[in-house]
């Protein structure tokens, strides 16, 4: 598992902080946001310092709902996205790769939740999270 690189609670998580972490992996990031703030402009993005994970974490929320957690990691960032496990026909029947599907099959379940992680390294990953963000997006 990659180590979170914004470990320092009194440095907030600026783009100029991010971007000094992520690399090449910038154009995914802005990519990715460009998505999110163009097609979900309801989303609600907070930065917030996690003593338990000593980092800070991106949590992306539409209303009450969570819709992924994001970290940051040397040259990229990763996507967290948690479902239920009654969400496994969606999931199975979904145009998801199929190592993401097998990633919640064999996935560790919690409290019968199942979490689905993205390292991104390429636009496939972007395109994958998209489909993640319609996926939670469709459950009540």
């Amino acid at each position: 598992m990659e180590a979170p690189v914004l470990i320092d609670k009194d440095q907030f998580p600026s783009e100029e902080i991010i971007y000094s972490h992520i690399g090449k992996a910038k154009i995914l990031w802005q990519s990715f946001f460009e998505y999110i703030h163009k097609e979900h402009p309801d989303f609600s993005l907070q930065w917030r310092y996690y003593i338990d994970g000593k980092s800070w974490l991106m949590k992306v929320t539409k209303k009450a709902k969570t819709i992924f957690w994001l970290s940051v990691v040397k040259d990229s960032f990763i996507t967290a996205f948690y479902f239920p496990q009654r969400a496994e026909g969606e999931i199975m029947n979904s145009s998801l790769p199929d190592d993401l599907k097998e990633l919640f099959k064999s996935g560790i379940k919690i409290n019968k939740i199942i979490g689905i992680r993205i390292l991104f390294k390429n636009k496939k990953d972007i395109e994958s999270a998209e489909k993640l963000i319609s996926l939670k997006l469709s459950l009540k």
